[in-house]
């Protein structure tokens, strides 16, 4: 169902109105309406756009989905679209949730999805009820501060785990194949972070503009401290995602290495093994040779198999290729 609320004066008188009363509540003096509909809800958009007047594009890209964040100027109102996101950590995947705002200067409609969350945006205007004297814009502050945060949650939580892939990286015992999966799926998921948080700098430094209105000196302050926040994401993203690439290429460097080095053991070791073959190789021919058929040839060529095999080893040891 529609959820629908009416701020007069900063305080909050009625809720849970029908939408065919939104008209009358905008046109009432010092009112901040906010309408609440699913993004499915086709029939209760119509309505409200009638109510308001809103643009029928907008209502389209609304119901469309799958727009790239943005602020669009029509007629009358504005049209924000953004992303929610959420950060699964046992999988490193990222899921998002879509929400589209119609924003005029006494009501805001927000059409969204189901996994949206929606209570925690009222909580969070319940908590600042002083801002909300302010109105609409006191109300689209709430709603960009709450995405704004669960994208800069998000990058922390990616920051922790690229730190565990640092861990794995230089453990004694090689993790080639889980780093190279969890580095995948954590610059997948950056990759879509981006794609929701680069755009947001500029919806929020519009909004900040005089000529749109929409933010009183009051509520300055505070949308400043969304737009920091904005700016910081953008940053952390773009660090983390070059330190994903570098983990990358120092994961391929490490094996690498640790390729090189087993093949200098084994090398070594094979030239080891090379000097008994070789003697008993002599010693098996079928030819006289000092020693042939005592027991002291026997001694001999032991004591040489011995003798060459240990220089060898020691020789490899003191160069680190054993």
């Amino acid at each position: 169902m529609p959820r629908t609320r009416c701020y007069r004066n900063g305080v909050l008188t009625e809720e849970d109105f029908p939408l065919h009363d939104v008209s009358e509540h905008v046109a009432e003096d010092s009112a901040a309406v906010w309408v609440d509909l699913y993004a499915r809800d086709l029939e209760g958009l119509q309505l409200v756009a009638d109510e308001l007047g809103l643009h029928s594009l907008a209502v389209e890209a609304a119901t469309g989905g799958r727009q790239r964040p943005k602020l669009d100027r029509y007629l009358g109102h504005h049209f924000l679209t953004a992303y929610a996101v959420h950060l699964d950590v046992a999988s490193g995947q990222l899921s998002t949730s879509e929400i589209a705002a119609f924003i005029t200067p006494a009501a805001l409609v927000t059409v969204r999805n189901d996994d949206f969350p929606i209570d925690e945006l009222l909580s969070r205007w319940d908590e600042n009820a002083d801002l909300t004297k302010h109105g609409v814009g006191a109300l689209v502050h709430g709603l960009l501060d709450l995405i704004v945060d669960g994208h800069f949650d998000t990058v922390q939580s990616l920051d922790d785990e690229i730190e565990g892939l640092d861990e794995l990286l230089f453990d004694d015992r090689p993790h080639d194949v889980e780093v190279q999966r969890r580095s995948f799926e954590l610059r997948k998921s950056l990759v879509e972070l981006r794609r929701v948080v680069l755009p947001m700098r500029e919806v929020v430094n519009t909004m900040m503009r005089r000529d749109v209105g929409l933010v009183t000196e009051e509520l300055t302050p505070y949308y400043q401290d969304v737009y920091d926040h904005v700016l910081r994401v953008t940053e952390w993203t773009e660090s983390l995602r070059d330190l994903v690439a570098t983990i990358l290429e120092t994961n391929l460097a490490i094996q690498g290495n640790r390729l090189n080095v087993i093949t200098k053991k084994v090398t070594g070791w094979a030239a080891i093994i090379a000097v008994p073959t070789a003697i008993t190789g002599f010693y098996g021919q079928n030819l006289p040779y000092p020693g042939f058929g005592t027991a002291a040839g026997f001694a001999t060529s032991a004591a040489l198999i011995v003798g060459l095999s240990t220089a060898l080893y020691i020789a490899f040891r003191r160069k680190d290729w054993l």
